[in-house]
């Protein structure tokens, strides 16, 4: 019986998204016109786009995966503190080499201009 509360808090979050979903689909204004339909860029005019999509740099695709990278160290990180007491030594050379590697990447990265947004 101590998964009950669990049962319950999902239903209620389950109610309340249908509910949400509906009462704004209900209640809502149904006015389309040409400029709801057209894509928003921060409140500038958008750029005519060609038929196929378009090409976009490879600088947005690099930046990317550079947050990517970097962003699954920090999720490395967070075990490694957590279980610090205990791995002890062992631990700490293991995270130095890690860390020392993703630095190693970072300095790659800087020196090769891939930080910098032309």
């Amino acid at each position: 019986m101590d998964w009950v509360p669990i049962a319950w808090l999902g239903a209620l979050s389950f109610g309340f998204a249908v509910f949400s979903l509906v009462s704004g689909a209900l209640s809502g204004p149904r006015r389309y016109n040409r400029a709801k339909a057209e894509a928003y860029e921060c409140g500038i005019e958008p750029t005519p786009q060609p038929v196929g999509g378009g090409r976009f740099p490879v600088k947005y695709f690099l930046t990317a995966m550079l947050f990517i990278l970097f962003d699954i160290e920090i999720i490395f990180l967070y075990p490694w503190a957590v279980t610090f007491d205990s791995l002890g030594v062992f631990g700490l050379v293991e995270m130095v080499l890690f860390v020392g590697t993703v630095f190693v990447a970072y300095a790659y990265v800087w020196r090769r201009g891939g930080l910098e947004w032309d």
